[in-house]
């Protein structure tokens, strides 16, 4: 047999090319560097990686050609390193938003003036929470730079997630946003315990989800005879025997998904790991890992089993509502700021299911309406914004033992600090759908794709639940605004630096602009065209 040697495509894997390097030579600055002068370098690096991959993909983006399939022209786009990874307007256009958030997870990470010239990472991880040599640690200011290229791993993980061709390249990306998450999560400098609880949970329920998708995709292969997308789709369309193997991978490969999204009954991690692990990785995972597992869910549904959504889709209609519902009922018993958020995007991430059961070919819709797929990629970008700039703000509102997150806690806080809380009220504005903000276009995009396939059932549903959502988001600034604040409460820090507070204002002018003049950012989700085999 010849050897055939691999052809990758440099230049339109630019992007990933760049975030793996830069987070290799993070790993490398940790080795050489001392401990004192490892900062600086580490958030220069991770800054300008970030900042030359948006670069790189808005140059890739730009360059994409037609792209020719077995049915014919399908879009623009190529299917390179060996059918292994997709590069498509979808996938460059989830590469570009993963990279917006990766720079404001970046940001994030490298506030020191909040908690007094130090990070809001510990010290000395390996050092037992309460022990001397954690307090000697803390005294002396240490703290880890390794989450920069923790984090920069994560975001090629991310990149890596949508664009994967096949079963093993995405069962890859999986793993490599996992791993360096679950570490992250763990990395609190205060109320280290918590912190610790939630990274185990955090591991422990995704090496069982990892484990799920892994067996779905050996069952699939069963099936099939190929893990690549194309071959996966065209097995399906041929009706291929043991039709059994194929249902029951596609239910494992789901499980594997819709627990990286926080969808019910998969949720339970979402509370425990958003209130314990760092706001700033909070901020982060919140909008990164949604963003990057739903685009992987979408290729995987829409591209491998479009020929059996008939199939996958009653499921997906229990689940939606499933989340919709849980999300929303739990969120408004909640006491704890985090936690209420946690729960609000699980109802989110039904909201963001129901337009992904709009799935029906381009010429099934009337002139003017949205596909599924640019529905789902709209919402996704209104949900990131106000979620990063939520928990941005969350991290501003501190008493003398650190974030202070108990509800009684933010009460009066409009009086006292009337910007932030008048910034926050306008995110969870945007959470609740309410007009002239980001959200109620992003919600309008998702149920009206929806009803064009005729899943009217689910939109009521998920209308219900909004108007039930807007419970917890009200009470919550009427908690701010018109109630008296307490002896003890908490205050806001005015001395955050410009990463935080830039931060805000960048996403609270972007929910801002999309609720108001969404035409530019919906031109560019339509205009990045389909999924292309």
């Amino acid at each position: 047999m010849e050897f055939v040697k691999p052809e990758l495509e440099y230049a339109e894997l630019l992007p990933l090319l760049i975030v793996f390097g830069g987070a290799c030579v993070g790993v490398a600055l940790e080795a050489i560097l001392p401990r004192g002068t490892r900062r600086l370098p580490q958030v220069g690096l991770a800054l300008v990686t970030v900042a030359a991959a948006l670069v790189a993909t808005v140059v890739v983006g730009v360059n994409l050609d037609e792209h020719t399939g077995a049915a014919g022209a399908e879009g623009r786009g190529l299917v390179g390193a060996m059918g292994s990874i997709v590069v498509d307007g979808p996938t460059v256009y989830l590469w570009g938003l993963l990279l917006v958030f990766a720079l404001g997870g970046v940001a994030l990470f490298g506030e020191q003036r909040l908690e007094g010239g130090v990070s809001a990472f510990t010290g000395q991880a390996a050092a037992l929470p309460g022990t001397e040599s954690e307090r000697e640690a803390s005294t002396r200011g240490l703290e880890h730079t390794e989450v920069y290229p923790l984090l920069l791993f994560a975001v090629f993980g991310m990149l890596l997630f949508p664009a994967s061709g096949d079963l093993l390249t995405m069962f890859v990306a999986l793993e490599v946003l996992s791993l360096p998450l679950y570490l992250l999560c763990g990395l609190a400098r205060r109320r280290r315990l918590l912190s610790q609880e939630a990274a185990m949970k955090y591991f422990l329920l995704g090496a069982f989800a990892s484990g799920f998708f892994l067996y779905g995709a050996a069952l699939v292969y069963g099936y099939a005879g190929s893990v690549s997308f194309a071959g996966i789709n065209e097995a399906v369309r041929a009706g291929s025997a043991n039709h059994g193997l194929l249902l029951a991978g596609i239910g494992l490969l789901a499980v594997g998904l819709l627990f990286k999204v926080g969808a019910a009954p998969f949720q339970a991690w979402t509370p425990d790991v958003y209130q314990g692990a760092p706001t700033a990785v909070t901020a982060f995972m919140a909008a990164g890992t949604k963003v990057a597992a739903f685009g992987a869910l979408l290729r995987l549904l829409y591209v491998a089993f479009g020929g059996e959504r008939w199939s996958w889709q009653p499921t997906l209609w229990v689940i939606a509502i499933a989340s919709m519902l849980l999300g929303a009922v739990l969120a408004i018993v909640q006491n704890d700021v985090k936690r209420m958020l946690a729960y609000s995007s699980v109802a989110h991430t039904g909201f963001i299911l129901v337009g992904v059961l709009g799935v029906q070919s381009a010429g099934d819709l009337a002139e003017g309406q949205y596909t599924s797929l640019e529905g789902v990629l709209f919402y996704l970008t209104t949900y990131g914004f106000a979620m990063i700039g939520a928990f941005a703000i969350v991290t501003l509102v501190r008493d003398a033992g650190g974030e202070a997150t108990a509800y009684d806690r933010w009460a009066g806080l409009g009086r006292t600090s009337p910007l932030v809380a008048g910034a926050f009220a306008f995110f969870l504005l945007s959470m609740a759908g309410i007009p002239l903000t980001a959200g109620f276009i992003g919600k309008w995009a998702v149920f009206t794709s929806a009803l064009s396939a005729g899943a009217w059932p689910v939109v009521l549903v998920a209308i219900a639940c909004s108007i039930l959502a807007i419970t917890f988001y009200v009470r919550h600034i009427r908690l701010m605004f018109f109630t008296e604040p307490s002896q003890d409460g908490a205050g806001v820090v005015t001395r955050s630096s410009l990463l935080t507070s830039g931060t805000i204002v960048v996403c609270l002018v972007a929910t801002l602009v999309m609720g108001v003049v969404p035409g530019p950012v919906l031109d560019l989700v339509t205009s990045a065209g389909d999924f292309i085999r």
